[in-house]
């Protein structure tokens, strides 16, 4: 074993006092972050010592210490034990399981600070979770940290996602938005939508607010659904469209949903294939791919899709699609094609239909009697404007917008406010 990987164990072992543990199988991986740096993750599991063999159903013991360090900070990025059961005799333990004695430990461990970086999300009994922030501001995409003790005030979870980014990354401005101020975006922005009804199993028209980013003067907006992961995503927004189909079946071959990396790379921090952007004769190859691959699987299909966005992850390229012309509904068709990045041939695809199938037999529940402008007045005193700082891929900075939602719905046939989670 090398040296640093046993400094980087030994130091695990004192963090947590796992004393009577053993590790039982370690890992090396890499993924690229949101700033598209590469970072190397050493895994650990780590057995009760009284535990002879793993569970018949390959899962962890109860009790086990799953815990992942990021290789070069040193830092801990999880700390999971399995069922909330621990054996860990001398390490991290809290005399007052208090939300102020948590952020403390917090702060020690991460270097963050409190009401600058990260706040309180919500609190339950020894059970604490907070949300990236920047100076009290949410943050998007935006990352979270999780800490539970047990009764003994031991802790049996812990957990860092998110970026919190250096002051330089930061663009701060002070907010000027208001509502009254964008009126003419939320009205733009309330759709009229068949929502599915799983206990009644209809689809009831409403009139609901599409989530946007408007930027702090007030011209500027992105689509939330840009924001639902971590990566840059290559916009393609091409229709496909084909005359003859291809007779020969798709074969799925497995794809690897983790890339297990060796100490020596992680040592020179080489920078992960996922890290370099695609290319344009790799978008070109990716395009044929997608194409061949719905020839064979969707023949009758053509014109019917369109490949949205390409991006790469664990090795593979992935095309996402959405079905053109589709009736306006919250679940809209997808597909999500993976592309193999060295013969550039699909390998595995995803397609959310037999989900949509489910609200197939639904029946409309109502007919739509009133107007969008009827709505958008019903409504408006439930629009939240928050303030929140979005990260630009294009500028490498978080930039002042603020997040136009509602979690209300105004049903079409009658005119009545209803809560979406009503829905």
């Amino acid at each position: 074993m090398d040296k640093k990987i046993q400094e980087l164990i030994d130091l695990t072992n004192e963090k947590f006092g796992l004393g009577n543990y053993r590790l039982e199988r370690y890992s090396l991986y890499r993924k690229v972050n949101m700033f598209n740096d590469t970072v190397y993750t050493l895994s650990m599991e780590w057995f009760p010592k009284h535990v002879t063999k793993q569970e018949d159903d390959d899962s962890n013991p109860e009790g086990t210490a799953v815990i992942e360090i990021n290789v070069h900070d040193r830092k801990v990025l999880s700390a999971i034990f399995v069922r909330g059961k621990t054996y860990a005799t001398d390490g991290v333990m809290f005399d007052d399981v208090s939300c102020n004695t948590i952020i403390k430990w917090i702060e020690d461990e991460t270097g963050l600070v409190y009401g600058e970086q990260f706040q309180l999300h919500k609190e339950e009994e020894l059970d604490f979770h907070f949300k990236e922030c920047i100076h009290g501001v949410a943050v998007s995409p935006s990352g979270s940290i999780q800490v539970t003790c047990n009764e003994e005030g031991k802790l049996v979870f812990f957990s860092v996602h998110g970026q919190f980014p250096p002051k330089a990354m930061i663009r701060e401005e002070s907010y000027t938005l208001s509502l009254d101020k964008i009126k003419h975006l939320a009205m733009e922005q309330l759709k009229l939508i068949e929502f599915p009804s799983i206990t009644e199993e209809t689809l009831v028209p409403v009139y609901a607010i599409e989530e946007i980013f408007v930027q702090n003067d007030g011209k500027t907006t992105i689509p939330f659904e840009v924001f639902s992961d971590t990566r840059s995503y290559l916009k393609i927004d091409k229709t496909l469209c084909w005359d003859d189909p291809i007779d020969t079946p798709f074969e799925r071959q497995e794809v690897s949903w983790m890339e297990e990396v060796t100490w020596e790379q992680a040592l020179l921090s080489e920078p992960s294939p996922d890290s370099f952007p695609i290319t344009a004769e790799e978008q070109a190859k990716c395009l044929v791919a997608v194409k061949d691959l719905l020839r064979q699987q969707y023949p009758n299909d053509s014109e019917q899709w369109m490949v949205k966005t390409l991006h790469r992850d664990q090795g593979h390229i992935y095309a996402i699609l959405k079905m053109n012309n589709q009736v306006k509904r919250v679940f809209q068709r997808k597909l999500m094609i993976i592309i193999d990045s060295q013969s550039y041939r699909a390998v595995n695809y995803m397609d959310n239909e037999p989900m949509l199938d489910i609200f197939g037999q639904f029946k409309v529940a109502n007919k739509v009697s009133i107007t969008k402008e009827e709505a958008f007045t019903n409504i408006l005193e439930w629009f939240e404007l928050t303030p929140c700082y979005v990260y630009d891929f294009e500028q490498k900075q978080y930039i002042l917008y603020a997040k136009l939602d509602c979690q209300y719905a105004v049903n079409a046939g009658s005119g009545e406010v209803v809560s979406l989670d009503a829905l």
